[in-house]
């Protein structure tokens, strides 16, 4: 059945959604790669009633297509389009992401189980040679893994690592960070992990002779000393309810004379929800700060030395993530379903494209508990 048969131009929401479409640049059944392709019925009522969850799961059922799914998601962006929608059925999502705290002690193993637990292997076909599950840097960078050591090579040298330091990294992943700092830094590293999986890894890591442990733990319940604290991709899973008691914790582990180096992804506007298709199927319990939010949290524990913003090398990251994932789908497709495949595309390349679109950010901050005496310089 041809495409067009599933657009009906008598449906006063099916044209709505047609004329917001061309404000971005993107036609309904067009013949450019970034055009939305129908492939059923009920599409567009269902991405206006449910917002991104609607045209997700839509996405996942192969009940529409974009060739060029990054590229649809930056022209949406970029456009504001998701800002002149009123999506009615969202209310209740709102709602309880405002009241209830979604990322309680209780809860905090939940992301870890449905997301960072798919396993080892498959992780380790999609990131770089050492794993690592953020963002790269790439301002000297041709490939995945260059921007990787890139990275963590530039969050060494604003932590200012001596050798002898103990360092603590809440959020570890697989140890990318810890492995490197101790490599070729010669420090100490604590990582604090909340997978199953990572813990595992971590042990194998260990059994290398490198000064690094894992300790699968909430970061609430840590409470030694050290001389530097650094935490990458974490932040997007504390909670707005808990950001102050999060920081009171660094401060509580952190030495006076210390750094702490926080890297994560932002949003621009505070006080708007969570994506609800990310919360469902990615990232449960997540929630992205807003630059106030973290410097709110921080008041009168940390000084802010640094802030660093290289979002749009999130872009060039989740696109090569993308690839890696396309090219090693088959040794995994007997292993996850089509539907999988189709939703784990949909979440890299609409990734990407709100990164491109600048739609959020990705920071890293400098925070002492009493300032850098003569300041605080920045490397690059």
């Amino acid at each position: 059945m041809p495409h067009t048969a599933f657009f009906d131009e008598t449906s006063s929401s099916q044209r709505f959604v047609a004329s917001l479409l061309e404000k971005a640049d993107v036609q309904i059944n067009g013949d450019r790669p970034w055009d939305m392709q129908l492939n059923a019925h009920g599409v567009i009522e269902d991405a206006l009633a449910r917002g991104n969850l609607g045209l997700g799961e839509r996405y996942m059922d192969g009940d529409w297509d974009a060739e060029q799914l990054d590229k649809f998601f930056f022209k949406l962006m970029h456009a504001r389009l998701p800002d002149q929608v009123n999506h009615s059925k969202l209310v209740f999502h709102h709602l309880k992401t405002r009241l209830v705290n979604l990322q309680t002690a209780k809860r905090a193993f939940q992301v870890g189980e449905a997301h960072y637990d798919l396993g080892n292997e498959f992780y380790a076909a999609m990131l770089d040679k050492r794993m690592t599950y953020t963002c790269g840097y790439w301002k000297d960078a041709k490939t995945l893994d260059e921007a990787q050591e890139a990275k963590l090579d530039l969050i060494c040298r604003k932590l200012e690592l001596k050798p002898g330091m103990r360092v603590l990294d809440i959020g570890c992943g697989w140890g990318s960070f810890m492995a490197y700092a101790a490599e070729h830094y010669g420090v100490e590293c604590v990582g604090l992990t909340i997978s199953k999986e990572q813990a595992e890894y971590g042990k194998q890591l260990m059994q290398s002779e490198l000064p690094v442990e894992f300790r699968l733990k909430d970061y609430r319940d840590e409470t030694e000393q050290f001389d530097r604290i650094v935490s990458v991709g974490m932040f997007e899973h504390v909670g707005r309810k808990n950001y102050r008691e999060y920081m009171s914790v660094a401060n509580r582990c952190l030495k006076d004379d210390g750094l702490f180096l926080l890297h994560t992804i932002g949003k621009n506007v505070r006080n708007t929800s969570p994506d609800p298709w990310i919360d469902k199927y990615i990232f449960p319990n997540g929630e992205l700060p807003a630059l106030s939010q973290v410097t709110n949290a921080a008041e009168s524990l940390f000084v802010v030395e640094d802030v660093h913003n290289f979002g749009a090398d999130y872009d060039r990251t989740l696109m090569a993530w993308h690839d890696n994932f396309e090219a090693n789908w088959p040794q995994f497709k007997d292993q996850f379903s089509e539907r999988f495949y189709r939703m784990w595309r949909y979440y890299l390349l609409s990734c990407a494209g709100a990164f491109r679109a600048r739609d959020i950010q990705l920071w890293q901050f400098v925070l002492s508990k009493k300032g850098v005496i003569g300041g605080y310089d920045r490397v690059s």
